[in-house]
Formats: C-alpha cells, sequence, structure tokens
C-alpha cells in the first residue's frame, strides 16, 4: 500500500486544512474489504513482532498524537489485538505529577521507552509539550525552568531537542513511528454527543473536552507547527485520516508492518555446537519411558 499520501516529507512545509483529508479512505469503498485487510496485516504484525522479540536487537517506539476522539484508543487495540502481551507495552501520559515536574520534560517518556525486542506505545508524547503547552502557555509556568527564551524561541529550541532526542534513540535501536489520526472537527462533534448520549460511553467524555474545542485552530498551527520541523528522515510524522476509524486501523498496521518488514528481522542464528547440543537433547527425550 502507498504511504506517501500519509507521510510528511522532512523538510516540507504543510496545511493540515489543505493538504490531508480526514474522510480519505483510498481505494476502499467498503468497511469489510478493509476489515478483511485489516486482519492480514494484524497476523503479519504478530508474526513480525514474535521475531523481533526473539532477535532482541531492535525496539519499536509508536506514538500517537490526535484531538479527542480521534480513536487513538480504539485504533491501538484494534491494531495491537494480535500482538503477545509480554512484548508490547502501553503508556498514557497525562498532565505531569509533582515529581514529573520536578525533572525536564523528557524524563518520564524515557523511562517509560521500551526495552529491545518489545513495542512500546506513547498513548500522546513528549509531543505535548509542543501542544498543549503551547495553546496553553501559562502551563509553561508550572515547569520550574531556570530561564527559557522569549516568543517561539523556545518552540524552536525543543524542536531541537526533540529531533536530537529521536536521532539518539534510532542511533541506539529504537525505531520511532509518529501517527497522528487527524479528525475533522464536524466528526469529533459527532462522537462527542454519542459519549454524551449513550450511558455506556458517558466516562469517556470530559466537560474539558468542549472547552478545548474552543482552541481548535489554534491547536491545528502548533500541530502543523509540529509536523513542519520534527518529521525528519529517522523518524517522519504520518497524518492518517481519522474520520472513518476502519480505515484509521487499516492505514496504521500497515505502516507498522512496512517498518518491521525494512528491519529484516530474523530469528537467532545458534551455533554448530549448540545444534549438537539439541539433538542430543531430543534424542535423551524421545529414549524416556512415558509410563
Amino acid at each position: 500500500m502507498n504511504h506517501k499520501p500519509y507521510l510528511v516529507k522532512p523538510g516540507s512545509q504543510i496545511s493540515l486544512l489543505k493538504d490531508y483529508d480526514p474522510a480519505y479512505k483510498c481505494e476502499f469503498h467498503e468497511k469489510t474489504d478493509a476489515d478483511k485487510k485489516l486482519q492480514a496485516g494484524i497476523e503479519k504484525l504478530a508474526r513480525y513482532q514474535d521475531i523481533l522479540y526473539a532477535q532482541n536487537t531492535y525496539a519499536l517506539l509508536i506514538i500517537f498524537q490526535a484531538m479527542d476522539a480521534a480513536g487513538k484508543d480504539s485504533t491501538i487495540k484494534h491494531v495491537m489485538s494480535g500482538v503477545n502481551p509480554q512484548g508490547c507495552q502501553v503508556f498514557s501520559f497525562k498532565s505531569p505529577s509533582d515529581e514529573e515536574l520536578d525533572h525536564d520534560y523528557l524524563w518520564r517518556s524515557m523511562k517509560a521507552l521500551p526495552e529491545r525486542g518489545r513495542i512500546g506505545i506513547f498513548n500522546r508524547s513528549y509531543y505535548e509539550e509542543l501542544l498543549i503547552v503551547r495553546v496553553h502557555p501559562e502551563i509553561l509556568k508550572k515547569q520550574q525552568l531556570p530561564h527559557f527564551p522569549n516568543g517561539n524561541k523556545i518552540w524552536l529550541q525543543r524542536f531541537e531537542e526533540i529531533n536530537n532526542f529521536e536521532k539518539y534513540l534510532v542511533n541506539n535501536g529504537v525505531i520511532v513511528l509518529k501517527f497522528f489520526l487527524n479528525v475533522s472537527k464536524t466528526v469529533q462533534k459527532k462522537r462527542f454527543l454519542e459519549r454524551i448520549d449513550a450511558p455506556s460511553k458517558n466516562w469517556k467524555f470530559s466537560v474539558n473536552d468542549v472547552k478545548e474545542r474552543a482552541f481548535w485552530y489554534d491547536y491545528m498551527k502548533a500541530y502543523e507547527d509540529v509536523f513542519n520541523h520534527t518529521s525528519t528522515t529517522h523518524a517522519p510524522w504520518y497524518i492518517i485520516p481519522a474520520d472513518r476509524k476502519w480505515f484509521t486501523r487499516l492505514i496504521v498496521a500497515d505502516i507498522i508492518c512496512t517498518k518491521l518488514q525494512e528491519l529484516h528481522l530474523q530469528y537467532p542464528q545458534v551455533s554448530e555446537e549448540y545444534k549438537q547440543r539439541l539433538a542430543e537433547a531430543k534424542k535423551i527425550l524421545e529414549a524416556e519411558d512415558d509410563t
């Protein structure tokens, strides 16, 4: 599947409104067709994850960013449904605690990085430091910084810091995949109303979600700046249409599988000496009396 329509080309200047359609669904006309392809992708991802775990050389860090109700939780649930839980971990980053505020803003993310052989998922991430903190600059005052540049210089500084951080990760075998689930404001409203009307979904809704809608275009501007400055060759951004959840899941699964395939993963090769030991162990087991 062609991933170029979703990739933010490093060095480009994109417009979310003009360049990306939240309702795009490629050549798929029926949800059932996409579901079949998604299931194949889930099975393929399970095989790749098994080899990734056995090889124990690379780790995969998957970052999900989005506006509320874009489908981050359901995408993680469906795409990773076939993965062995021992080889996958999910972290949801909310407002930083007092302990986290006593450290630099990347500290809590560093602690949650996946080990070699594992897949780590960040449901929101350190990119919130360039999004909600930028839309609500009063948050910056709570971070106990000794000093910080005025105006946009603080964000340019953080773009550079994050790019360097991700380069460091990739150099050390942590592959970074970044997804923005691009939901439209209209569909977000529809999903909010569904959460209010359905008692089983009431827990998903927060009154603060409606308040944040008032800053929609501020967030879009902040996201565009993030994509234009932090989509790099070593850690590019993918902007995924999110008005149709079934299509979102399909594309995310396909991109993850493609990235793992590019690593040319292999099960560990054992030595001839070890193979001889296996043969001896097999003889012992076969000679046992099972009675």
